[in-house]
């Protein structure tokens, strides 16, 4: 989607605001929150488009097909193999290995249903791979995308894990009663 396209739709019709930034940096994890409806991923396109970062997302290697393939890695798609044993988290951290440029973004609650605590696999790439956390929440209720300052995961999980948990609280996604 265009950026001048992604601008009128998101400020003008849906009147939207966008607070912070994506940091400059190669290599991060964005996470998501609250994830509650497919809404969620043309508000990301938006975003995405609008700040003028390049943020990848990860599907089942199946999606990706000969005839479907073009189109997912056009939007920013990148195939998640989780064959030959491989954990969900050691297979991201192969595709983020296998790129110079890589930020990918997650939804930590691992699902659109509603869930009283956030998975922790982002954290652990994050924390495998040496790279930052960028956490934002997708605040449907003020209608607004927050995009918080980098989080650097410390040998300190739960406090680490405390600590991200709080900025989503209280945010409200599409759907209330699904919201973190």
């Amino acid at each position: 989607m265009g950026n001048l396209l992604s601008r009128f739709i998101y400020f003008s019709l849906l009147r939207w605001k966008l607070e912070g930034r994506f940091p400059d940096l190669p290599k991060y994890v964005v996470a998501v929150v609250p994830h509650t409806s497919w809404l969620d991923f043309f508000i990301g396109l938006m975003v995405r488009s609008i700040s003028k970062e390049q943020i990848n997302f990860l599907g089942k290697k199946e999606l990706f097909t000969p005839y479907t393939s073009w189109f997912f890695k056009g939007l920013g798609g990148a195939p998640l193999d989780r064959s030959g044993n491989k954990g969900a988290v050691d297979a991201i951290v192969q595709a983020f290995d296998s790129h110079q440029k890589f930020r990918i973004a997650l939804a930590p609650e691992g699902t659109r249903k509603k869930v009283e605590q956030l998975k922790t696999g982002y954290y652990h790439i994050a924390k495998k791979l040496e790279i930052p956390i960028v956490p934002v929440a997708f605040d449907y209720k003020n209608k607004k995308v927050i995009i918080h300052a980098i989080f650097k995961p410390t040998q300190e999980e739960q406090k680490d894990l405390k600590a991200l948990t709080l900025l989503f609280k209280g945010v409200e996604g599409y759907s209330k009663e699904r919201s973190f």
